[in-house]
């Protein structure tokens, strides 16, 4: 072999191992490049994932905030509705306390319904003997009815006319002004056995109170239209209670048993 035979030879060794080499290099690129995609890829990926959970996280963030929110503009709505509620309640029953104010203007109905009360009270109590007790103004005019009230308890419970006495210890006088702060007592009378152990408030305001914790629900329940028709409302209303104020100032004419829905639990 001759020196051109050998370094033919040899370049083409050097070909081969250079083409060897090219093509190893293109693998080593090749596979470093799908190594440096997949990595990339994951990075992007795993950038992604947090980039959703902090998304997600501030979207329920958002939601509790908004929930929030809603739940104390909510609660506020509901706190101005019960007040007002309250207000137009409030309204009506003290509407409902100036008219009981006038009952006792009017000397000889007011004389009639003492009698009336005295007679319920008597027959809740069933006792021989009471105290009874009054606003120091309304004296005479109980006094007046005391015996023909016993005797009609007596008749209507079938038992000898009760001892009655008079307390000279007084209910509180009615209200100098409206606005008073100062215990009040609009009529009535207040009826105890002689130990005290059984009392029987049969005020008028007491009464008054009965009538509104009875009604109350009912009030409530129709207060719900109230957006539809306000007006409607506080006319129906007042004009209802109003009525029930017409009937405490009206003799009671039925049998007392019938007139327990508005005495006072004793």
């Amino acid at each position: 072999m001759n020196d051109a035979d050998v370094s033919k030879q040899i370049q083409q060794m050097v070909r081969f191992i250079r083409q060897e080499a090219e093509e190893k290099a293109n693998e080593i690129s090749v596979s470093a490049e799908e190594e440096f995609n997949i990595e990339k890829l994951q990075l992007v990926e795993a950038d992604k994932k947090k980039i959703r959970q902090e998304f997600e996280r501030k979207e329920k963030q958002v939601e509790i905030r908004k929930k929030i929110e809603y739940s104390m503009q909510l609660n506020a709505s509901r706190i101005k509705v019960l007040q007002a509620q309250d207000d137009v309640i409030n309204n009506m029953k003290d509407a409902a306390s100036k008219d009981l104010l006038r009952v006792s203007h009017d000397h000889h109905v007011y004389r009639h319904l003492l009698k009336d009360l005295i007679v319920q009270s008597l027959l809740r109590l069933k006792e021989p003997s009471v105290l009874l007790r009054c606003r120091k103004d309304d004296v005479h005019l109980v006094e007046h009815v005391l015996d023909s009230a016993a005797q009609e308890y007596a008749e209507k419970a079938n038992v000898n006319p009760p001892e009655i006495i008079v307390d000279n210890i007084h209910l509180p006088p009615a209200p100098s002004h409206h606005d008073s702060h100062d215990p009040y007592c609009s009529g009535g009378v207040v009826l105890a056995s002689r130990d005290g152990k059984i009392v029987c408030e049969n005020t008028l305001d007491a009464r008054l109170d009965v009538v509104f914790r009875k009604k109350l629900p009912e009030v409530n329940s129709c207060y719900c239209s109230l957006a539809l028709c306000s007006i409607f409302f506080v006319v129906l209303f007042m004009l209802h209670f109003c009525c029930l104020i017409a009937c405490i100032m009206m003799k009671l004419e039925r049998s007392p048993r019938s007139w327990f829905f508005y005495i006072p639990q004793c």
